[in-house]
């Protein structure tokens, strides 16, 4: 086998912005840089080029190169996030307290951590890196719920076991979480932590994110944490102010005993601190003095019902208004005389340019007008007159002669002149107020 050929003969052709063009003895054209042209190499010049491989070198390359890809895979592909692990804590009848262990992010960058219900996104967990609980309230009771947490970082996402949680009902106390305070009385105290041990409930002295309720008997600071408070045993805890700050109820030791004892949850109102605990008989308790007195509202009703469904009671009136009313009243109407009726000249037509067809001149002065007597009537009955009188006034009577009585009944009234509606209205509008003027003269033109 031939050995291959090390050196080749070029001729420089040409030199041209830093490459030099080089001809072979094969019309061979190579483009060369003129750099690698030994010193005072120009056009013309005859060069030898020998190539040689250097196996050394590719070995060193390749080390370093695969060195480097196992020290990527090492520290970015070995190890990558683990998908969270959700536990629950305590369930009680409105709430859940969820936890789970420290994420792991490996080399990836955390995006969020959001936690769901019933497969709808609730809230975001704040400072995840370091928060590993959380507590969920406003739930209704006794009623089933799915949770789930989703890790989403810059490798990808990363969803958690799904979990299925019940509330408690009413009369589940098992979901108690009580921190113990400054509790005087120590019999109390055991007895409370007895009871909450019978009820399979939780306590600690320390408040924690699943803590329900804070029991003391008094604000005031225990013995043994007096002296972090300055040695002030009457001042507030810590504990206390952060119960108050987390809004957790502050209750007596009373209530535990009442839950055990009732075996249900029990209001807390008439438990908290400063108010005096009813007994455990709290649910029979006697009504109070203004309550035992008073009538019930039923009571009253069909009181009030049969009352009404009596008949109302006349009272009477006194007897001398009602009797003399109608008679003082007849004698009135008797008395008073008709009323007068208006007389022709009043209904007069009072307006300029017209005539009175109705008018006639005056009588003379010397004719007397003869006016008919009007007979009185009785107005009341006599009383009859003694038998002696009786008989002298019937001689009388034989005397005189007769005359005739007019009754009123009998009389008859002319009616009034006929009015004409021009007449009654001018009349009209002489009323409201307009010009008056003098009486009409009818003028014969005959």
């Amino acid at each position: 086998m031939a050995r291959a050929q090390d050196s080749f003969t070029f001729t420089v052709g040409k030199l041209d912005a830093g490459m030099a063009i080089l001809l072979g003895d094969r019309a061979h054209l190579i483009e060369f840089p003129s750099v690698l042209l030994p010193p005072g190499a120009t056009t013309g010049s005859i060069v030898n080029i020998s190539v040689h491989r250097n196996v050394a070198q590719e070995r060193k390359r390749d080390h370093e190169f695969w060195s480097l890809q196992e020290d990527i895979l090492e520290t970015f592909g070995s190890q990558s996030p683990e998908n969270p692990q959700l536990e629950v804590r305590n369930v009680t009848q409105t709430s859940v307290t969820l936890e789970w262990p420290p994420i792991k992010l490996a080399s990836a960058k955390l995006r969020s951590l959001d936690i769901y219900k019933n497969s709808q996104r609730l809230a975001s967990i704040p400072n995840a890196v370091t928060n590993f609980s959380t507590k969920l309230s406003g739930l209704s009771v006794d009623t089933q719920y799915t949770f789930q947490l989703l890790l989403r970082t810059s490798a990808g996402t990363y969803p958690s076991n799904l979990i299925r949680v019940r509330t408690h009902t009413i009369a589940d106390t098992s979901g108690i979480s009580v921190c113990f305070a400054n509790v005087t009385d120590s019999v109390l105290l055991e007895n409370a932590k007895l009871a909450l041990k019978e009820m399979r409930a939780k306590w600690s002295d320390k408040i924690q994110i699943d803590t329900t309720h804070f029991v003391c008997t008094t604000p005031a600071v225990t013995p043994a944490g007096a002296q972090p408070a300055g040695g002030v045993a009457a001042a507030p805890g810590a504990e206390y102010q952060r119960a108050l700050q987390l809004s957790i109820p502050v209750v007596q030791p009373q209530w535990i005993l009442a839950c055990h004892s009732e075996k249900k949850m029990v209001p807390i109102s008439g438990y908290y601190l400063g108010v005096t605990p009813p007994n455990s008989g709290y649910s029979q308790r006697p009504q109070s003095m203004s309550q035992a007195s008073l009538p019930s509202s039923s009571a009253a009703h069909k009181n009030s019902a049969s009352r009404q469904s009596l008949p109302s009671i006349r009272r009477p009136t006194p007897p001398s208004a009602t009797a003399q009313g109608p008679i003082n009243e007849e004698e009135d109407e008797e008395e008073q005389p008709p009323p007068p009726k208006p007389s022709s000249s009043e209904m007069k037509h009072k307006s300029n340019g017209t005539m009175d067809r109705n008018f006639k001149f005056p009588t003379s002065p010397t004719q007397a007008q003869v006016v008919p007597p009007v007979p009185s009537l009785p107005t009341q009955a006599r009383a009859p007159k003694p038998e002696h009188e009786a008989g002298s006034n019937r001689t009388n009577e034989d005397d005189m002669t007769p005359v005739a009585v007019v009754v009123p009944s009998s009389v008859e009234v002319p009616p009034p002149p006929p009015v004409e509606k021009e007449i009654r209205k001018s009349f009209v509008e002489s009323e409201d107020g307009e010009e008056e003027v003098g009486e009409t003269v009818e003028i014969d033109l005959r």
